[in-house]
C-alpha cells in the first residue's frame, strides 16, 4: 500500500520555476540539482510556472524517495484525461513518488475564464472517472470554498503566496486529517532594505491578480497594503528574511498554524534561471 502524501511529503520542500526549465541542455543539471534535495532531506519538490507531469517525471525518475509535485498545474491548461494518461505512466513506474497539484489560474491569464469553482469541480470529476485518486492530489486553495473542496475531493491544499494566519484559517476549515503545505518565499538577506527591496520586486507580478489580493484583504491588510509594490507590512509578512534565527522562526510560525509541510521558495535579486543549490544548503542546515 502506498504512503499518504501527508506521511512522505515531511516537514520541509522545495518550490521552484527554475527546476521545470525545458532546455534538454540543462537535463542532467536538474536531475543532479533534485538528487541533491533528496539527500539534502527535503521531502518535497514542488514544481512552479504552470508545470504538468511532462516537468515531474524526469525529476521523479532521477530521485529515490522524495516527492515532486506540479505547483500548480492549472486546468485551463491541460484537458483531464491527457493528465490523468500522464499520471498513471509515472504512478506505474515509481508509485506514490507524484503529486498532481491543481489550480484554477488567474482572470487575466485565461482567455475565457470563468466559475474557477466549478471548472475544478468539473476537472475533478473528470479525473475521478479516469481513476486518478484523490489522495494523489492536491489543490492550490486560498479562499473556503476551495479550501473545503481540497478536503473533499483531495489530500489537502497547497496554498501560495499565504502567512501563517492564513494557514490557521486552513487548518480550521481543512480539520485535522488533510495535507497543509503552503508556499513561503525566503530572501537570504539580513540587510532590511535590500531584503525588502528583493521581496517587493518579486510580489510585484502577483499583486496584478485578483485571487491574490482578495485573499490579501481577508487576512485584514488594506488597499493602502496593496498599493506601490506592497507595503514593509505586507512583504514581512509574506517573506521570511533576515539572520538563520529569524527565518527559521518565520518557517517555524507556519507548523505552529498548522500546517504539515512548507515548501520553501528562495527569491534572489537578478538571478535569471540559474539554481539557487548554495541557498537550497543553507535552509536544510539552518532547518535541520
Amino acid at each position: 500500500m502506498t504512503a499518504s502524501l501527508k506521511e512522505t511529503v515531511g516537514r520541509h520542500g522545495v518550490w521552484s520555476v527554475e527546476l521545470r526549465s525545458e532546455d534538454p541542455a540543462r537535463r542532467g543539471e536538474l536531475d543532479e540539482a533534485a538528487a541533491e534535495l533528496e539527500e539534502l532531506g527535503y521531502g518535497a519538490v514542488w514544481l512552479g510556472g504552470s508545470s504538468t507531469v511532462d516537468h515531474a517525471a524526469p525529476l521523479v525518475g532521477a530521485t529515490r524517495r522524495v516527492v515532486v509535485g506540479t505547483s500548480i498545474q492549472s486546468v485551463w491548461q491541460r484537458d483531464a484525461a491527457t493528465t490523468a494518461a500522464g499520471f498513471a505512466k509515472v504512478e506505474a513506474a515509481h508509485p506514490g513518488r507524484f503529486a498532481l497539484g491543481l489550480g484554477v489560474s488567474h482572470g487575466p491569464l485565461v482567455k475565457d475564464y470563468r466559475r474557477p469553482y466549478a471548472a475544478m469541480v468539473g476537472y475533478l470529476d473528470e479525473l475521478d472517472a479516469a481513476g486518478v485518486p484523490a489522495d494523489r492530489r492536491v489543490l492550490a486553495a486560498l479562499g473556503p470554498k476551495m479550501l473545503e473542496l481540497s478536503g473533499d475531493r483531495a489530500a489537502g491544499a497547497i496554498p501560495y503566496l499565504v502567512t501563517p494566519e492564513h494557514t490557521a484559517q486552513a487548518r480550521e476549515i481543512l480539520g485535522d486529517g488533510p495535507l497543509l503545505a503552503p508556499e513561503f518565499k525566503v530572501v537570504l538577506e539580513a540587510d532590511p532594505a535590500r531584503a525588502r527591496e528583493t521581496a517587493r520586486a518579486y510580489l510585484a507580478r502577483y499583486l496584478q491578480f485578483p485571487n491574490y489580493t482578495r485573499n490579501f484583504l481577508r487576512l485584514g491588510f488594506t488597499e493602502a497594503d496593496i498599493a506601490d509594490g506592497g507595503s514593509d507590512r505586507l512583504v514581512d509578512a509574506v517573506f521570511a528574511w533576515g539572520d538563520e534565527t529569524r527565518i527559521r522562526e518565520r518557517v517555524t510560525a507556519f507548523h505552529e498554524a498548522g500546517a504539515d509541510h512548507v515548501a520553501l521558495q528562495v527569491v534572489r535579486a537578478d538571478a535569471g534561471d540559474s539554481l539557487p543549490r548554495k541557498e537550497w544548503r543553507t535552509l536544510a542546515a539552518l532547518l535541520a
